[in-house]
């Protein structure tokens, strides 16, 4: 339940916030009271109101104690009480005019004799014994919850709060019906060697204890500041026309959701404006029933048995109908209201969205440039297939001067497949001598004695021959 900014230091004093123990964001301590007159002076020869409220195990729980010693406490200060048969450790939680009210509320008088006394401000060592208590009581939990699942009860352990000096020991449990753990008391004070206090709770409490986020987002109001809880029933959500979901409805408990009677007062004093017992109403085309009452803009709307469409009716045209039912006259008409349509206005947000307004020509482009690439390299091959047909029907020197006629060797021995299509064959001495020489006479290239297809399939080098 800590804010993130605080964490534990030296003295139990927070360390991010610097506010002494108080926590000022009221995140630190579960059901934390803002003191609003603590900055108040007290007037000459008064003294300060005598009973404080101190808290305990993170304000899980809170008690009245009685300060008949001379100092003067702060909220957020540790502090030692007397405890059974020993002394505990709390947190100062609220201190004046304050705690009239909340001893006014419990139910609690201030010369209540048992109330308990406060000792001292705690020490460090007896901090450090408390911190050593805190530790146990994860431990003594998990081996708690088993030994009762041994003795098969039907009960929940939540909660173990040990006492400071580590005398005493309180579970606290949920149950649906009556358990019996005599039984289970003696194995707990045999075990853990300390008194065993059993107390019950309810499953609001239960949460309020174990804490969480609720479906709103923020922390659940059980374990921040809701003390008692009323009951809850499915009236009120079908008083706020919300529907009868049990998935929604429920909280983190498996109860209804308290926040459910938040708002029932409003809903109560906005629907005393509509009419009663107007569940159905008659008219010409047959019976309209209530489907729902709209409190915002005051309307209720009907509709027939064989029709799935709504009618929303004014509350004054509601109560003129059933004044002519109640004479046995029957409406021609329920003349709905029509209801006008807003359409969304656009807002300028302030930024452009981006992402619908990138070009992606450059990849248009790249795609092109590979398309005329394949096409040119399929028309070379159709060229070169068609050269090779001629070169086998027709003489060599029947061809064109500026065409150039493929080796008959690459013709012969390497197959079409396996000849580049963008790379164009290479001319043979009888076609150099066909070939009109220009302006620019070309240079005599020596000749080279090309491998035959039986030296290329071997290799480069033609084999020599023997002797």
């Amino acid at each position: 339940m800590g804010c993130g900014n605080c964490g534990s230091g030296t003295n139990g004093k927070p360390n991010g916030c610097k506010s002494n123990g108080g926590c000022s964001t009221g995140g630190c301590n579960r059901l934390n009271v803002f003191d609003w007159l603590s900055a108040l002076p007290l007037h000459d020869g008064a003294k300060p109101f005598p009973v404080i409220e101190v808290s305990f195990n993170n304000g899980s729980r809170k008690d009245f104690f009685r300060n008949n010693t001379h100092h003067i406490v702060e909220k957020g200060q540790w502090i030692t009480v007397e405890g059974v048969g020993g002394f505990d450790v709390g947190q100062v939680n609220l201190t004046g005019e304050l705690v009239k009210l909340q001893l006014k509320k419990y139910g609690v008088s201030e010369d209540h004799s048992q109330l308990k006394r406060v000792l001292h401000p705690a020490t460090e060592d007896e901090l450090k014994q408390c911190s050593k208590q805190k530790e146990r009581e994860k431990e003594v939990l998990i081996t708690s919850r088993a030994m009762a699942r041994t003795l098969n009860l039907e009960m929940k352990l939540a909660e173990v709060e040990i006492q400071a000096d580590g005398k005493k020991a309180t579970f606290f449990y949920t149950a649906d019906a009556r358990v019996d753990f005599r039984e289970l008391i003696r194995i707990y004070a045999s075990e853990f060697k300390v008194r065993v206090e059993m107390r019950q709770i309810g499953a609001r409490q239960e949460s309020g204890k174990v804490g969480g986020i609720g479906s709103c987002g923020r922390e659940l109001c059980c374990s921040t500041w809701l003390t008692d809880f009323k009951s809850v029933n499915t009236t009120a959500a079908r008083y706020q026309n919300l529907a009868i979901n049990q998935t929604k409805l429920s909280g983190q408990c498996g109860r209804l959701k308290c926040c459910l009677n938040y708002e029932l007062d409003t809903y109560m004093d906005a629907l005393s404006v509509f009419p009663t017992h107007a569940d159905q109403i008659e008219t010409i085309q047959g019976v309209a029933s209530l489907q729902k009452r709209d409190i915002f803009k005051n309307l209720m709307w009907y509709s027939y048995s064989n029709s799935s469409k709504q009618y929303p009716l004014t509350i004054t045209r509601v109560k003129e109908i059933l004044q002519s039912n109640k004479q046995g006259i029957k409406v021609e008409e329920l003349q709905p209201v029509e209801l006008e349509v807003k359409e969304s206005v656009k807002v300028d947000v302030g930024f452009v969205n981006d992402v619908g307004q990138i070009s992606l020509r450059s990849l248009e482009k790249n795609s092109n440039k590979r398309k005329n690439r394949n096409s040119k390299g399929g028309a070379q091959q159709g060229n070169q297939q068609r050269l090779q047909n001629q070169q086998q029907g027709k003489p060599q020197g029947q061809q064109k001067p500026n065409q150039p006629a493929r080796p008959q060797n690459q013709q012969q021995g390497k197959p079409q497949g396996q000849q580049k299509p963008n790379q164009p064959a290479r001319p043979q001495s009888s076609n150099q001598q066909n070939r009109p020489q220009g302006n620019n006479p070309q240079k005599p290239s020596p000749n080279r004695q090309r491998p035959d297809n039986r030296n290329r399939s071997q290799g480069n080098n033609p084999e020599k021959p023997k002797e």
